[in-house]
């Protein structure tokens, strides 16, 4: 249900496969609801069921080094691609 036209849902178009289409009508005469709400209760069942679990911690790799090597401006764009590339590469 949209309240206060429309400003808390969002219109959507969907292409849904023929035989699917033809099973929300039979549900929707069945059961007496809108297609709208068949599709909200089949999204709100899809995520209840979906447990998010937890991502495993990405281990970074570090590096151990002296520092930034003499001439780099870590805070210059031009002189990290110039270390990067050389400061007359055409690419």
């Amino acid at each position: 249900m949209c309240i206060y036209d429309m400003l808390f849902c969002m219109r959507v178009t969907l292409n849904i496969d023929d035989e699917l289409y033809r099973r929300i009508k039979r549900r929707k005469a069945d059961t007496g609801q809108t297609i709208t709400s068949l599709v909200h209760d089949a999204v709100r069942m899809y995520f209840a069921r979906c447990v998010d679990e937890p991502k495993p911690d990405t281990e970074l790799p570090v590096f151990h080094g002296t520092g930034v090597l003499p001439g780099i401006d870590l805070y210059s764009n031009s002189s990290l691609l110039d270390a990067m590339e050389g400061p007359d590469d055409p690419d």
